[in-house]
C-alpha cells in the first residue's frame, strides 16, 4: 500500500512510501537532524530499489551535509551499483560527480579521498586520476600525506609514463628521508648526483632531522669507502648540533662505525697472517675510540652549552668534566665569564667570578690573579644587586681567610659608600654598582666585622646607617640593641628597639616588642611602671590575636609582680577577649588560676561564668564541670546542681556519658530521691531535643535503613505530597514505637519512672544512700503506689466537713 505523506518545503511534496515505512518518516519528522534515524531508516531500506535508496541518501545529506557517516556510506553504495559495468557508462560520471560534492565538505577525509582515487585507477583515466591525487595532496596536511603517497606510486608504476612518473617521484623525494635513505645506501648509483650537497641542502632546511641527515652523509662515504672522510663528517656533526636527541643519534652512529672498523681490521689482520705489522694500525684504532668514549660527556656538555651559552651550572660542570687538567679549567673559567650575559644567564653568574678567583686562590696565586679577578667582577654589569653584593662579600672573606682584617674591612667600607648617584635598590634602569649601597648582605657582614675588629663608635655608626637607610630587619635591630646593652648604652638600646619598630608592622614588628618588653621589664622592673604601662598598651595597640596571648601574660605578670592585683586581673580578662578563640581556653585557666591565687577561689565564680558563655560546647562543658566541681568542695550543693543542670542542656547522652555519671555520681553523694528523679528527667528532656534534630534524624535513619538507598520520600510510600519535614518526624515516631516494641517485658517489681533505667526501690537505695536520714516507707504506701500507672500520681483522701455541703446534704 502506498501512502501520500505531507513534507516540509524542503522536501519534495510529490514523495511517496510504503506503509512500512510511516514510523520512520514520523521518527524524522520529529528529529530530522538526527544521524542516526537516517541511518536506521537507511538500514530498514537496504532492499529497496536503487533510486528509492538514493533518493533517502540524498534527502539525508541535504539535511546534514557535513556527515562523514552519511558521505562514506552513500558513495560505497553508488560505487558499489556500477561495479560490474562498462567504464563508458554514464553512471560512471555521476558516481565521480557524487565524489565531487562530497569534496565540498568532505576534503580532510582522507579514506574518501583514498576511495575515490582508487575508483579512478579503475576507470583508466590517467590525467583525471594524476590531477586528482594532487589535490588530495594539496587539501590533506602533511602528517596524512603518507597515506596517499604508496597509492599514488602504485598508479605512476602501473602506467609506462616515464615523464608523470619522474615528475610524480619528485614531488615523493623532497622528503629527506627516504632521498637521503636511498642515496645513501646507493652510493655507486648517485654518481651524477652531488650528494654532500643534497644531503647538506636539507641540513639547513630541516633543522628537527639534523641527527638523522648527518648520519646519513657519514654513511654515503662509509659505503663510497671513503672512511676518513666519513669520520670528519661525524665529527663535524657531533660539534654542531644543537639538541641531546640529535648528538645521540650521531654518536651512537659514530661508535657502531668505530668498532666495525676494527672488528674488520682485526678480521683481516687473522686472516692474512700479518699480525706484527698491524699492531700499530689496531692500536690506534683501540685508542681512538677509546678517547670517542671518554670525550663523551664533554661533547655532551658543549651540545647544552651551544643550546644555552648563559647556563651557569652547565659551565660549573665543564670546569668539573676538566678536572686535574688547570689549563682547561682556567680556559674554560675566561671563557665562561666573557660568554655569559647576566641578564640572560641562568643561575646566579657572579658564582663564576667567585670559583675562579677560588681556584686562583687555592693555587697559591692570591695577589697575582685572584684579588684582580675579584675586582674586575666588581665592575660586571649584573642583572641582580645580590650578585654583586655577594662579590663584594667574597672579596671581604678572602682577607679574612689570610687574616688581612684592616683590608676587609676597607673593602666593605668601600663597598657601603654612597656613590656619586644613588638609586633606588629595585630601580632596574639603573647599574648595580648605584644599587649596591642599600644591600643589606654587604652592611650586615660590615656590621659583624666592625663589632669584632671595629670600635663601639664605628659599629654604632654602621647601625645607624642600616636603620637610615630603612633596610634593617627585625634581627638587626634586636642585634642593634643587644650590642648597645652589652656596652651598658640601655637607654640607647631602648631607643633602638623604639626606632625598629617604628621601621615595622605586625606581624614582623612581633620580636622586636618582646623583646623590648622583656628587657624593660628586666632592667626597671616597678622603678619606671607608668612607661612600662605605656609601651605595654602601645604594643597592645593593633595586635593580631595570634600575637597576643604572649604579650598579655607578660602585661599581666608585670602587674603582678609590681603592680596591683585588680590591674592584674582587668589585664587577664582583656587577654581572654583579644586572643584567638583557639587560645581562649588556656587563657581562662589561667586567669581562673591566678585569681584563685590572688583573691580566693570564691572569685572566680565570675570568671567560670564569662568562660561557659564565651567557649564553644566542648570547653563550655569542661569549665561547668570544674566549676561545679569547686562549688562543691566549698559546700554549695545547689550551686553545684545548678551548674550542672544548666550544663546538661549541651551535653548529649549518646556522645558525652561522662558528664552524666559524674552528676549522676554527685546525686548519689550529696542529693535523694527527688534529686535523681529530677536529674533523670532533664536527660531525657535533653536526649528528646537532641532526637528532634533533622541531622540526627536523618543520620539514625541511614543507619537503621542502611538496606534503603531512596530518599526522604521513601521512608513513607504513598504521601509524596508532604514535606520532608512532616516525613521525617512520622519516621522518628515510628522508630521510637518499634525501640519501645523491642523492649523485653519488665517484672511488677521494676516499675519504672521517667522512661529511665532505674526501678523505684533502686532509686530507693539510691536515696538512702545519699540521704541515709531520710525517712523509709512503708510497705502499704509501696504497694499502693505499684498500683499506679508509671505517669499516674497518687493523691490522698480525706472527708470533707459536713459544714461544707450545708443544705444541700442528703438525710
Amino acid at each position: 500500500m502506498v501512502v501520500m505523506a505531507r513534507f516540509s518545503r524542503q522536501e519534495r511534496p510529490d514523495l511517496v512510501f510504503d506503509e512500512e515505512d510511516l514510523p520512520y518518516e514520523e521518527e524524522i519528522m520529529r528529529n530530522q537532524f538526527s544521524v542516526k534515524c537516517w541511518l536506521r531508516y537507511i538500514e530498514f531500506k537496504q532492499g529497496a530499489p536503487k533510486p528509492r535508496l538514493n533518493q533517502l541518501y540524498e534527502r539525508a545529506l541535504k539535511l546534514l551535509p557535513c556527515s562523514y557517516k552519511l558521505w562514506y556510506r552513500y558513495l560505497k553504495a553508488r560505487r558499489s551499483q556500477v561495479k560490474h559495468r562498462c567504464v563508458t557508462d554514464p553512471a560512471y560520471e555521476d558516481v565521480n560527480n557524487c565524489h565531487e560534492r562530497a569534496f565540498v565538505f568532505m576534503h580532510k577525509m582522507p579514506r574518501l579521498w583514498l576511495d575515490y582515487c582508487q575508483f579512478l585507477m579503475e576507470q583508466g583515466r590517467i590525467t583525471h586520476t594524476r590531477r586528482t591525487f594532487d589535490r588530495a595532496l594539496r587539501a590533506l596536511p602533511i602528517t596524512q600525506h603518507s597515506r596517499i603517497w604508496p597509492l599514488y606510486l602504485r598508479f605512476l608504476r602501473s602506467h609506462s609514463l616515464p615523464e608523470t612518473a619522474v615528475r610524480g617521484y619528485r614531488r615523493f623525494l623532497k622528503l629527506w628521508h627516504e632521498l637521503c635513505d636511498l642515496i645513501s645506501q646507493n652510493p655507486d648509483k648517485v654518481q651524477s648526483l652531488n650528494v654532500d650537497a643534497i644531503i647538506r641542502g636539507g641540513l639547513t632546511r630541516f633543522t628537527d632531522q639534523l641527527g638523522k641527515l648527518w648520519c646519513s652523509l657519514a654513511d654515503y662515504y662509509i659505503r663510497s669507502g671513503h672512511f676518513e672522510k666519513a669520520r670528519d663528517v661525524y665529527e663535524e656533526a657531533i660539534r654542531t648540533v644543537m639538541t641531546v636527541r640529535d648528538f645521540t643519534q650521531v654518536f651512537d652512529s659514530y661508535a657502531q662505525f668505530e668498532e666495525s672498523m676494527i672488528a674488520a681490521k682485526m678480521e683481516t689482520t687473522s686472516e692474512l697472517g700479518r699480525e706484527e705489522e698491524d699492531d700499530v694500525d689496531l692500536e690506534l684504532r683501540l685508542a681512538r675510540f677509546e678517547q670517542l668514549i671518554s670525550r663523551r660527556p664533554l661533547l655532551l656538555n658543549s651540545v647544552l652549552l651551544r643550546q644555552n651559552p648563559h647556563h651557569v651550572h652547565e659551565w660549573h660542570k665543564r670546569v668539573a668534566l676538566h678536572q686535574g687538567r688547570p689549563r682547561e679549567i682556567i680556559n674554560t673559567y675566561t671563557e665562561a665569564v666573557q660568554t655569559v650575559d647576566p641578564f640572560k644567564a641562568t643561575g646566579k653568574p657572579h658564582t663564576l667570578w667567585v670559583a675562579f678567583a677560588k681556584f686562583y686562590e687555592d693555587n697559591g696565586q692570591l695577589d697575582d690573579q685572584a684579588r684582580i679577578i675579584l675586582e674586575k667582577a666588581t665592575r660586571v654589569s649584573f642583572k641582580q644587586v645580590d650578585d654583586l653584593a655577594s662579590v663584594w662579600c667574597e672579596c671581604g672573606e678572602l682577607e679574612l681567610r689570610h687574616e688581612n682584617y684592616d683590608q676587609a674591612l676597607r673593602l666593605l667600607r668601600k663597598a657601603t659608600a654612597l656613590p656619586a648617584r644613588r638609586a633606588e635598590y629595585f630601580d632596574s634602569s639603573e647599574p648595580v654598582q648605584n644599587r649596591v649601597y642599600k644591600s643589606l648582605k654587604v652592611w650586615s657582614m660590615l656590621a659583624d666585622l666592625e663589632e669584632s675588629l671595629g670600635t663601639f663608635q664605628s659599629t654604632k655608626s654602621v647601625y645607624d646607617r642600616i636603620l637610615d637607610l630603612r633596610i634593617a630587619t627585625p634581627q638587626i635591630v634586636i642585634n642593634y640593641a643587644m650590642f648597645l646593652e652589652e656596652h651598658k648604652y640601655f637607654e640607647e638600646s631602648f631607643k633602638a628597639y623604639e626606632r625598629g619598630i617604628s621601621l615595622f608592622k605586625w606581624p614582623n614588628v612581633s620580636d622586636i616588642w618582646s623583646t623590648y618588653l622583656t628587657k624593660f621589664i628586666t632592667r626597671y622592673g616597678g622603678r619606671k611602671l607608668e612607661r612600662a604601662r605605656d609601651l605595654f598598651e602601645q604594643a597592645l595597640d593593633g595586635c593580631p590575636p595570634k600575637y597576643a596571648k604572649t604579650l598579655y601574660l607578660l602585661y599581666a605578670q608585670l602587674e603582678e609582680e609590681w603592680g596591683l592585683a585588680r590591674h592584674a586581673m582587668a589585664v587577664y580578662e582583656r587577654a581572654t577577649q583579644a586572643v584567638e578563640p583557639a587560645q581562649q581556653y588556656d587563657m581562662f585557666n589561667i586567669y581562673i588560676k591566678r585569681a584563685a591565687e590572688i583573691y580566693g577561689v570564691t572569685y572566680t565564680r565570675g570568671i567560670y561564668q564569662k568562660a561557659i558563655e564565651v567557649l564553644s560546647d566542648e570547653h563550655a562543658r569542661e569549665m561547668c564541670l570544674r566549676f561545679a566541681d569547686m562549688e562543691c568542695k566549698l559546700g554549695e550543693i545547689d550551686r553545684a546542681r545548678a551548674i550542672y543542670s544548666f550544663c546538661s542542656q549541651i551535653c548529649d547522652p549518646r556522645t558525652t556519658g561522662a558528664f552524666w555519671q559524674t552528676w549522676k555520681d554527685f546525686e548519689v553523694r550529696h542529693g535523694n530521691e527527688d534529686t535523681i528523679r529530677e536529674m533523670l528527667r532533664i536527660r531525657r528532656s535533653v536526649q528528646a531535643t537532641y532526637n528532634t534534630q533533622v541531622n540526627f534524624m536523618a543520620s539514625q535513619m541511614l543507619k537503621v535503613s542502611s538496606s534503603a538507598t531512596g530518599t526522604v520520600s521513601d521512608l513513607a510510600p504513598g504521601q509524596s505530597g508532604m514535606d520532608d519535614m512532616k516525613l521525617l518526624e512520622q519516621r522518628a515516631e515510628q522508630l521510637a514505637a518499634e525501640a519501645e516494641h523491642d523492649q523485653p517485658p519488665q517484672a511488677q517489681n521494676k516499675i519504672l519512672f521517667v522512661r529511665s533505667d532505674a526501678s523505684r526501690e533502686e532509686l530507693a537505695e539510691l536515696a538512702q544512700q545519699a540521704n541515709p536520714e531520710e525517712i523509709e516507707l512503708g510497705e502499704d504506701e509501696d504497694e499502693d503506689e505499684m498500683d499506679l500507672e508509671p505517669n499516674e500520681v497518687q493523691l490522698e483522701q480525706q472527708s470533707v466537713p459536713a459544714a461544707v455541703f450545708g443544705s444541700l446534704k442528703e438525710d
